[in-house]
């Protein structure tokens, strides 16, 4: 009796563990001891079950390299000078390259050793002799792009996450596919339109000059001086509430980026009480952006964000400190998202939506009513067949697949895990595969007692011979399982994880948790027949 005892206390252990889990999401008001101490995760919900966004992205690694090219260059540009080596930097022919004219063979020697010297990464694409003059063109080699590109990738992977996590959107799918490919999945998600903005923008924050002694109609006619560029100023006119897109021009030259960022955080204007986006720089920035400030009293100095200028301030003194300030007539759910984007980082490479599909919460709320109605009536059916074939032995087998289901669901809240259409149908094979054990023993009990052996003799024997068929065949689809949930992605690795869950369940409660029953009522009722 004390081995039943013991092992009927295990079975009951573990039920109640599920049922405590299980709490959160069957109790619609918890109490508040509860809320303050015990776990409050309810079962997390697919996207194809609560509805949400699915999103397929593609890393312009191309862009990656290219700005990293460019950098390169600039870095180039005040060694050669620093050299003393004659060239002049020409536009490209195409991507990927940058171009220099050398005026001689001594400057074009000068110039190799400089690269070779200073620069390993960056190789000769192609050279020419023109007009008496040396035409180098020079990109990044093959190794060396090869690393930027899945460098870009991995830092886009995590910049999307760290916005996803800010904005509050619980149990996210984020994961790589292919080369340059990303997998964002979102449930819940109800303003789609606002993820896509917040996911998709590159944020890329400089800070540049205007170029005030060139007129900007002369630039807008197609005189843009060496050096300058238009960008346009975006700002909500109060009194119309519309959009006004007012060009600008400005120096080439970044003279800061938002990479010293420590913090970005929405404040509240004193003047219009209009929020704006107050941001920090670290030490080593707040220095620089001292020194900016510094050099350039009475100039105008342009925020831009992603080419877009949201406010260029006179500066009126040397700003210490590190602090600045984007306005630009922000609604409080733009200026949140621009916070949240600027604390996030970068992208290092610009991101497009190759593929989007949107599941609405009625049909998420279809979804969960079917899958409810597909396991209750595949259930229902199990148990009826059971108890008619069976008889009372079907009824122990019931009660083991109805326990079965809890503890999976029990299970799956413990572990927050997120629970699929998949994972629902695996749930239903798993209640089958449940069924299928009992039969085994069952069937292996009935050929013992036409042996003629007692119900005890009988009993052990049944499951002494049914376990380890039992034991191979779910040993070998839960190494199935785990392949499907280490190598399948979205629903297929829903379905592994409740599948895996399930096999191990399913053992516990076919084998355990039934021979307990039977050793009850053989030991301690001391029946003479068992009814199977």
């Amino acid at each position: 009796m004390s081995g039943i005892k013991w092992r009927a206390a295990l079975a009951v252990a573990i039920c109640l563990g599920a049922l405590f889990f299980l709490t959160p999401t069957l109790v619609a008001d918890l109490p508040t001891f509860w809320n303050d101490h015990l776990p409050t995760d309810k079962i997390h919900l697919g996207l194809d079950l609560q509805g949400g966004m699915h999103l397929v992205l593609e890393v312009d690694t191309d862009k990656a390299v290219d700005g990293t090219l460019l950098r390169t260059a600039g870095d180039l540009k005040e060694t050669l000078m620093s050299k003393r080596v004659r060239f002049r930097q020409t536009q490209a022919a195409k991507t990927g390259l940058i171009t220099y004219e050398l005026p001689d063979g001594a400057s074009r020697t000068a110039f190799e050793k400089v690269l070779k010297d200073n620069y390993p990464d960056i190789e000769v694409a192609a050279s020419e002799a023109r007009e008496g003059r040396e035409v180098v063109s020079l990109k990044i080699n093959d190794k060396r792009s090869g690393e930027i590109r899945k460098l870009a990738v991995e830092q886009s992977l995590e910049t999307i996450r760290n916005r996803v996590d800010q904005f509050g959107i619980s149990e996210p799918e984020i994961i790589p596919q292919g080369d340059d490919r990303i997998i964002i999945q979102l449930p819940g998600i109800k303003d789609t339109q606002r993820a896509k903005n917040l996911i998709g923008r590159t944020a890329l924050l400089e800070f540049k000059l205007v170029n005030e002694e060139y007129s900007v109609d002369e630039a807008l006619r197609g005189n843009v001086p060496e050096g300058s560029m238009i960008l346009h100023e975006s700002r909500l006119d109060r009194e119309s509430g519309r959009r006004i897109d007012t060009p600008i021009l400005l120096k080439s030259a970044t003279l800061m980026t938002g990479e010293s960022l420590e913090s970005a955080k929405v404040q509240i204007s004193d003047r219009f009480g209009e929020p704006h986006v107050s941001i920090k720089f670290n030490a080593q920035g707040a220095k620089e952006f001292e020194r900016i400030t510094g050099a350039n009293v009475k100039r105008r100095l342009a925020i831009v964000l992603d080419g877009v200028v949201h406010s260029a301030p006179v500066i009126q003194e040397r700003i210490a400190g590190g602090n600045a300030q984007i306005t630009g007539s922000f609604t409080m759910d733009e200026a949140r998202d621009l916070a949240i984007v600027l604390r996030a980082g970068a992208l290092p490479a610009p991101v497009k939506i190759l593929e989007e599909r949107t599941v609405g919460p009625s049909l998420g709320q279809d979804s969960i009513d079917q899958g409810m109605w597909s396991i209750l009536i595949g259930g229902l059916l199990v148990i009826i067949f059971m108890v008619i074939y069976y008889k009372w032995s079907g009824v122990a087998a019931d009660f083991a697949v109805i326990l079965n289901v809890i503890i999976i669901l029990g299970a799956l809240t413990a572990f927050r895990a997120t629970l699929t259409l998949p994972g629902i149908a695996g749930i239903v094979l798993v209640i089958g595969m449940a069924v299928d054990a009992n039969v085994l023993i069952l069937e292996r009990v009935r050929e013992e007692l036409r042996s003629g052996k007692t119900p005890r003799a009988a009993i052990e024997a049944g499951y002494g011979k049914a376990f380890l068929t039992i034991l191979d065949s779910n040993v070998t689809t839960l190494i199935a399982a785990l392949f499907l949930f280490g190598f399948g992605t979205g629903p297929i690795k829903g379905f592994a994880v409740t599948l895996s869950i399930g096999i191990v369940v399913s053992m516990f409660t076919a084998i355990f948790v039934t021979r307990i029953i039977f050793d009850y009522f053989v030991w301690n009722r001391k029946i003479q027949t068992v009814s199977v």
